[in-house]
């Protein structure tokens, strides 16, 4: 194959291959979303992909009624709009945070469990004993997270390796610690869900799409972290009949996320109550047979390792 060929040939395969995640928004579980995330989302408008574009058409809020479920990180952004939601479904909410907002104090929840660090062991004995005075744990919503503000990079020595520290303690670590406390002290008995809030981010596959010019080394390592962490939990708590999901809540507009607030529009950021149901879409999908699977919440699809 001659060098124009070879140039015709990658430039058919690269069409080929946009034109396949076009033609397939919402192909099912099986099939590996599409990286390029704007491009993902014209799609889905293109295909009028209901699942990413209307969540209210899948999600069952019965499903969650009456079910006891922890969400960490409750006090705000993302956490706090699954409360909301959970809420609205009548679930029993346990909110956990090192300390409560005006929002969550008004929510409703059935307990709120404040002092609550995942980077500091000595709070998880105080988080099973809260929780355990009230019962067993039918799902843990592991969303705690932290995100720093400014891009590092190498080339332009804006490194911050105490930061990144920070969040691989707080995104990886963290639900680490959180669903060790609970299923040591009995909480999540068989038949009861762990959802693990990673990011797309964590997804190495992905970072010669998503970051080129490589940075944001804190995010992206610590949410391959907290994939990991994930997987290895799934397949370890496997025999103990608990599914473990690994989650990618999509793109939303919170807080943590206004940095990217100049691109909210063309890659599909969603408010945080439509995200939320997402997320909570997953969680009713979740089973033994999907444990330890690195999920899309915007679309259902799978994003690899």
């Amino acid at each position: 194959m001659d060098a124009k060929t070879a140039l015709t040939f990658a430039a058919g395969a690269a069409a080929g291959l946009a034109l396949a995640h076009v033609m397939r928004p919402c192909a099912g579980r099986e099939v590996a979303s599409d990286p390029n995330q704007p491009r993902r989302f014209a799609a889905q408008q293109a295909a009028n992909c209901t699942r990413a574009l209307d969540i209210d058409a899948h999600f069952e809020p019965a499903l969650l009624k009456g079910k006891r479920v922890v969400v960490t990180g409750a006090n705000r952004g993302l956490g706090l709009a699954l409360v909301h939601e959970l809420v609205k479904c009548g679930a029993v909410v346990i909110g956990v945070c090192r300390k409560t907002s005006e929002e969550l104090s008004a929510a409703g929840v059935a307990q709120i469990i404040e002092g609550i660090d995942v980077t500091q062991d000595s709070t998880m004995a105080k988080l099973a004993s809260d929780l355990g005075a009230t019962g067993p744990v039918h799902c843990l919503v592991n969303n705690a997270g932290y995100f720093m503000r400014e891009r590092e990079s190498v080339v332009g020595k804006t490194m911050d390796f105490g930061e990144e520290l920070k969040q691989i303690d707080i995104c990886a670590v963290g639900i680490l610690r959180t669903t060790d406390a609970l299923f040591g002290a009995g909480l999540l008995p068989q038949g009861s869900k762990v959802a693990m809030i990673t990011s797309q981010g964590g997804s190495i596959a992905w970072r010669d799409t998503q970051c080129p010019e490589g940075g944001d080394y804190g995010h992206h390592m610590s949410k391959a972290a907290a994939n990991m962490a994930g997987k290895l939990v799934a397949n370890e708590l496997r025999g103990s009949g608990v599914a473990v999901g690994i989650l990618h809540p999509g793109f939303n507009r919170t807080q943590m996320t206004a940095k990217y607030s100049h691109i909210w529009d063309i890659e599909g950021a969603v408010e945080s109550a439509v995200g939320a149901k997402r997320v909570l879409h997953e969680i009713n999908e979740l089973s033994m047979d999907t444990t330890g699977r690195f999920t899309n919440c915007e679309d259902g699809m799978l994003i690899p390792w």
